[in-house]
């Protein structure tokens, strides 16, 4: 979106819904741009983790009444139902807790968007979000994919923390709300940055994880894709 785009929908935002958010309006300056910017992309992060828990937890289109380790995950739009590809039940629920946190969140910076700046958004995966997917889709279930989704979602993790530094630091200083949501995420994405490194070693002997850089192409005949690590499994 255009800088004069944002400024036209900055006059008129107050027309557009009685349903504001608590800010008084869009943000002002080069404010409205960021906002605009990294909100989309968040959503689109989001969007890709759906899919990323979903292959580990599985997808069910009905919720069980007692929460068991066997329950998957609300099916993401777009995509058909998949069985759990994952088979640590930790692993199983550490996805279904993301997936559900990272839907409201969706809905969250969603609802800013149309609330501050007049814009419907709707998520898209982005490409580099595709390729993280497409490693998971391809890992084998059980101990190859547990290998594989704990490099790839810290990964896919970590590429969200530098952005979201900007949203606690350059966002319009009358929206709390978007910093009081970044600041949730920047420590929830981070303590499983932690634990998935620590399964790691505890599973698969890799002591020295870091999410650093993107994974390498697969790599052997297992087909796993190798992290930023010295070795193991």
């Amino acid at each position: 979106m255009t800088i004069v785009k944002l400024a036209a929908v900055a006059a008129c935002v107050a027309l557009l819904s009685t349903n504001h958010a608590h800010a008084d309006g869009p943000g002002r300056g080069q404010t409205a741009r960021f906002e605009v910017e990294f909100m989309q992309m968040a959503i689109d992060h989001h969007f890709a983790a759906l899919r990323i828990t979903e292959l580990a937890a599985g997808t069910d289109i009905q919720r069980n009444v007692d929460i068991n380790a066997s329950e998957g995950t609300s099916p993401t739009p777009g995509y058909a139902a998949t069985p759990a590809k994952a088979s640590l039940d930790d692993l199983k629920s550490m996805a279904r807790r993301n997936n559900r946190m990272q839907r409201e969140e969706i809905m969250k910076m969603q609802g800013f968007l149309r609330d501050w700046y007049g814009v419907q958004y709707q998520p898209r995966v982005r490409p580099e979000n595709m390729v993280q997917i497409a490693l998971l889709e391809r890992a084998q279930p059980g101990a190859d994919f547990n290998h594989a989704f704990y490099e790839v979602f810290a990964r896919h993790h970590y590429t969200l923390m530098e952005p979201v530094n900007g949203c606690m630091t350059g966002t319009d200083l009358g929206h709390d709300e978007l910093r009081m949501e970044c600041r949730s995420m920047w420590h929830s994405q981070i303590a499983d940055i932690q634990m998935m490194r620590a399964e790691l070693k505890k599973h698969f002997g890799v002591v020295d994880y870091q999410p650093f850089r993107n994974l390498e192409p697969l790599r052997g005949n297992n087909g796993l894709p190798r992290g930023d690590h010295s070795g193991g499994h």
